[in-house]
């Protein structure tokens, strides 16, 4: 391909990029924009591209470009939109969205992604209406109806299960629109007291998915053996990369990282980046693996040859500019447990905090939820006992870390944290080694984004609503609670 043919280039760097083969979507891309600066289009892409790729500073200077050469095409403010979001510019984001609406309101697309920046903001009643104007647009617009099945507690007075139920009708021959679909119909089941038809409602929509994907446990054995293999034994403390500003907040999916994110944030010196893949990017870039995955077991065989200081250097270049404006920033993404090991041995002082939920809660919360069929993380919960099967090896992880990381990692409960808040506050602002400040006590106040999804309930202060949900559905638990129980976790705390 000729490099004067930036228009060919541009073509091909959108059809890469939908077909995620990134390092080519970015060279083509990037030639193209670099012929044509001006080109709005090539530009949005090209960011488009970045971010895909984890660049998020350069993402983030192209994206600002480009808003400057489309501040009137809605599409492309469309797309501006979802790339802040992925590099977690949230404010950004909700204005190129709330923009792109205001110039095309018949376009459900637009009218949705603004509903969604106004949930993470926290204007519940705005992001309803936005929904439901969606919704008059594109009745069949499966993702509209379940975000707005969460966005508040139904009730008999009000709810959406008819409307549901039709819809479940039409996309049944469709797994991710079916189980977004019968997730949300669980749901308002649930907070209609039907417990038997909510669980029912999860494992119909669930189970065509993990049949779609194929997935078997096997692949994530296979990557918690490898990590133990890696790090067998306490080692001396590696010299790594000095800094102290990262809190990595880590644990089993729905079991208070976003709370505990959220009180943390609340305190002046600490910034919430988010949940960032950056680390694990860096470790697999750093190990020169050539893995369809993020983490595997060669990956994890590679970075032994890796330099502690190297990871840990490119790991804190890799969250610029944002993590640089207050002393300290947390990195929340769940799954961060599986790489403890090098997280410690890079960032000798960084802060770990772990977060621990009642088991049977814990498998419940992560079924519950409708994550993404195309995560490499979460295969594991379109199926109950799978998840089960995913949380005894999590468990085996986690208490492998405590033996060869004596004193990094802080285990913090979420029944003990929701029953005593001001001790446990205290706990986590000692272990981080923070001042105390009484802002943590009232992380509802908090008006930074929160794009997890628990952005509805950690804008409502405390309470114990999901402690011990468990046991609603007692009878359809039993096989998780024989299974957890022959693999030696106790079930009754």
């Amino acid at each position: 391909m000729d490099a004067d043919q930036p228009e060919a280039r541009y073509l091909a760097g959108k059809a890469a990029l939908a077909l995620r083969r990134l390092p080519e979507a970015l060279d083509h891309l990037h030639r193209a924009a670099s012929a044509m600066p001006r080109h709005a289009a090539y530009a949005v892409h090209f960011a488009r591209a970045l971010a895909a790729t984890h660049r998020t500073g350069d993402a983030l200077q192209v994206a600002n470009i480009a808003l400057g050469l489309a501040p009137d095409d809605p599409l492309l403010l469309h797309s501006l939109g979802t790339t802040y979001m992925q590099c977690h510019a949230h404010e950004r984001a909700a204005a190129a969205f709330r923009q792109a609406a205001t110039l095309a309101p018949d376009n459900p697309a637009c009218r949705f992604s603004f509903a969604t920046s106004l949930i993470f903001s926290g204007d519940v009643a705005q992001a309803e209406t936005e929904l439901e104007a969606c919704l008059a647009l594109a009745p069949g617009h499966w993702h509209a109806h379940a975000t707005l099945s969460r966005l508040r507690r139904q009730t008999p007075a009000h709810n959406h299960v008819d409307r549901l139920l039709a819809l479940a009708a039409d996309v049944d021959e469709e797994p991710v629109a079916s189980m977004h679909t019968h997730v949300a119909l669980s749901k308002e089941y649930e907070d209609l007291g039907d417990f038997a038809k909510a669980f029912d409602q999860l494992v119909i929509g669930k189970s065509p998915v993990k049949v779609a994907i194929g997935y078997t446990i096997d692949r994530d054995q296979a990557i918690v053996d490898a990590l133990i293999q890696a790090f067998p034994e306490p080692r001396p403390q590696p010299a790594g990369h000095p800094s102290a500003e990262p809190i990595f907040v880590m644990g089993m999916p729905r079991t208070g990282t976003t709370l505990v994110e959220r009180i943390l944030s609340s305190h002046p010196e600490v910034y919430a980046a988010g949940e960032l893949e950056n680390f694990g990017v860096a470790l697999e870039r750093l190990s020169g693996a050539n893995s369809p995955v993020m983490l595997s077991p060669d990956v994890i065989r590679r970075a032994g040859s890796i330099s502690w200081e190297t990871l840990g250097e490119v790991y804190i270049a890799s969250t610029r500019p944002a993590t640089c404006l207050k002393p300290r920033f947390i990195d929340k993404l769940p799954h961060n447990f599986l790489y403890a090991g090098f997280i410690a041995n890079a960032l000798p002082n960084a802060r770990i905090i772990c977060l621990r939920r009642q088991p049977l809660d814990s498998c419940l919360s992560n079924f519950r939820e409708p994550f993404s069929e195309t995560s490499p993380l979460h295969g594991y919960s379109f199926d109950l006992l799978d998840t089960g099967r995913y949380y005894v090896l999590f468990d085996r992880l986690m208490a492998h870390w405590k033996r060869v990381l004596p004193g990094r990692i802080l285990e913090v409960d979420y029944e003990t944290l929701v029953a005593t808040q001001e001790a446990s506050t205290r706990q986590l602002l000692e272990h981080c080694g923070l001042p105390w400040n009484e802002a943590c006590l009232h992380f509802e106040r908090n008006q930074a984004p929160s794009t997890t999804a628990s952005s509805v309930q950690v804008r409502a202060p405390m309470h114990r609503d999901a402690v011990r949900r468990w046991t609603k559905y007692e009878e359809q638990l039993k096989d998780l609670r024989t299974l957890l129980s022959d693999a030696g976790i106790d079930c009754d705390r």
